[in-house]
């Protein structure tokens, strides 16, 4: 029998079993390496109630779906995920590959693979496993499989974590794969190799200058470099292989240990107790929330724990950045380098809890970016230790040689210090009186700025003898648009519309306000009733003259609106001309909608 008359009844023996949604990868002749994801199917079960055959049997019927966008990650998810794939192996010369799950915190792995001639292989790996299990020592879960040439494999992989539910298979041979292993052990190896550097430098430095900002700093090294350790599975490697208990328990207890340290370091460096005492008692706070959460973590179960680990290092290092710029603010300049260290750390946590959630697709800048940042971080936070140290030995340097002209100088210093914070508090001031004044939603002025200039316009008026008229507009069927296609898309037009009338308006001086709900009203000063309707038309105009468009939703936005104008010899207040406008507002709307009414015809 011939080579192809075998490949040939192999793919029809299995061909009735072959899944629906999932695509066969073949592997060239030339190929080292595939990676699985774009040929998977998949099939969450939430309950765990599935067992290897049932699975066989769903894959059988088509019940599994390609993964969602292509996308390996699923962020923290309940229960187990299958995976199906086909393998063929056009590669004579290499039958025995490595079956890589390039995540190293799963919790149990499940490998089956079927032959054409029934034959059935279980595999098993994650760290709920012994270390040993694995084909290659290596962070990542591994085993050997064997595809033969022009075979249809059948791989069936489930997996059940309380980690993040991220599955990127990848297949390799074995000569690859110590090449993609090296470079990864390289970059690795450069990133705890400048760890140890910064940590035997700062050492250094704390021995000698006995400064606790460096023994924080040296804390703050170890307890992250513990927990990239563990994230990264070199933990599980080197530290615990045996230990399944450690492998879940020392991702959430090693953050807030490092959470500890980082914000007990941010406190000594920035001097909260003296600069920033409320944000020195909130970070005390975090300190204790860390050191209780990390204590309950040995209980806490593993989906709860690391979760909540992973959100809280943003929360942490927010709080940190904020009480740096806060003291920065206060002219602490060596803050400046800090700022810029915690940025960087910020940015590439991001990015890994982002990952980690599912939020971001992996590749080398996602699953990296927290080594990337964190050493950016580190090397920086060194930098501003010395350059804090330089900064205060030259200070006393200057005390030194200057101290008959210190207390002068001072005094004009804070007095400079002082008026510019007095400046930043008054435009600051400037800008919350504006923001109370303002309509979140659209940015209009709301209705209780609009009390104010209405009284403020109509006193004007009265003294010059000359007519003021008041607009309420209304938008037609505003509560159709929310209910049918949500309230965002309802902001959304209030926002359009809001616009549209603000530039209808623009010629006119005139006082725009949000009065409530898809309400606006309008202040027309030395606008009579004729000239007030001619603007109302204009607005109504404005509005119908062109569709709005949101999310793929397009629509004719149209305004009743109701005119009233008070001649200057009258004695209406807001109220009584409010009331008046409401009438004519109505009046419109029962007149069929988009369209002008004033409070004479309305009469």
């Amino acid at each position: 029998m011939t080579k192809a008359l075998r490949c040939i009844l192999a793919w029809l023996a299995l061909l009735p079993s072959l899944p629906v949604a999932g695509s066969t990868l073949e592997l060239a002749d030339t190929a080292t390496s595939a990676g699985l994801s774009p040929h998977l199917a998949y099939r969450h079960d939430a309950s765990l109630s599935d067992r290897p055959g049932d699975a066989w049997r769903r894959v059988d019927r088509g019940e599994f779906a390609p993964l969602p966008g292509g996308k390996d990650a699923f962020g923290f998810q309940s229960g187990a995920f299958w995976f199906h794939a086909t393998i063929v192996n056009r590669n004579a010369g290499e039958q025995r590959w490595l079956l890589v799950q390039e995540y190293p915190l799963s919790d149990r792995i499940e490998m089956f693979l079927r032959y054409p001639d029934g034959r059935m292989v279980r595999h098993v790996g994650g760290d709920h496993v012994p270390f040993a299990a694995r084909s290659v020592r290596y962070r990542h879960p591994n085993v050997l499989v064997d595809l033969p040439v022009d075979t249809p494999v059948q791989l069936l992989v489930r997996v059940e974590s309380e980690s993040s539910m991220q599955v990127p298979l990848h297949l390799y041979t074995q000569t690859a794969f110590t090449e993609v292993s090296r470079d990864a052990q390289l970059a690795m190896g450069l990133y705890y190799g400048i760890l140890l550097a910064l940590f035997f430098y700062n050492l250094v430095l704390w021995l000698s200058l006995r400064d606790a900002s460096y023994f924080w700093y040296l804390c703050h090294i170890t307890a992250f470099g513990l927990v990239l350790f563990t994230l990264n599975g070199l933990g599980f490697e080197y530290l615990w292989p045996d230990s399944p208990w450690m492998a879940d328990h020392m991702v959430p207890i090693s953050i807030c240990l490092a959470l500890v340290a980082m914000l007990q370091f941010a406190r000594t460096f920035l001097e909260l107790p003296q600069r920033a005492p409320k944000l020195n008692a909130g970070t005390v706070g975090l300190i204790m929330f860390f050191l209780v959460f990390g204590v309950a973590s040995i209980w806490l179960p593993y989906r709860i724990s690391t979760p909540v680990a992973s959100r809280a290092v943003l929360v942490g290092v927010l709080w940190i950045v904020l009480a740096t710029i806060h003291v920065l603010r206060r002219g602490y300049t060596p803050a400046r380098l800090l700022l810029l260290a915690w940025s960087m750390f910020l940015l590439g946590t991001a990015i890994f809890t982002l990952l980690a959630f599912g939020a971001l697709p992996k590749n080398f800048a996602t699953e990296y970016g927290v080594q990337i940042g964190s050493a950016l971080e580190m090397l920086l936070l060194s930098i501003a230790l010395g350059y804090r140290y330089a900064q205060l030995r030259n200070e006393n340097q200057r005390i030194t040689t200057e101290a008959n002209r210190q207390l002068e100088r001072n005094v004009a210093l804070r007095t400079q210090e002082l008026r510019q914070a007095l400046s930043q508090l008054e435009e600051a001031h400037v800008k919350l009186q504006d923001s109370s004044r303002r309509d979140a939603l659209t940015g209009l002025y709301n209705r209780s700025y609009f009390h104010e200039g209405f009284d403020r316009l109509l006193a004007e008026c009265r003294d010059a003898r000359r007519p003021l008229s008041l607009l309420m507009v209304d938008l037609d069927h505003f509560k159709s648009i929310n209910d049918r296609h949500g309230h965002l898309v309802g902001d959304d037009c209030l926002r359009w519309a809001a616009r549209r009338i603000g530039r209808a308006l623009r010629p006119h001086d005139a006082l725009l306000a949000r009065f409530g709900g898809e309400e606006f009203v309008v202040v027309l000063p030395d606008h009579d009733l004729r000239a007030a309707v001619a603007v109302a038309e204009d607005v109504r105009r404005a509005l119908i003259a062109e569709h709005w468009e949101s999310e793929g939703t397009r629509l004719e936005i149209s305004a009743s609106i109701g005119v009233h104008t008070i001649a200057p010899d009258a004695s209406d207040d807001i109220d009584d001309a409010l009331d008046t406008a409401d009438k004519a507002l109505y009046a419109a709307k029962a007149n069929g909608r988009d369209c002008v009414r004033t409070s004479i015809t309305a009469a």
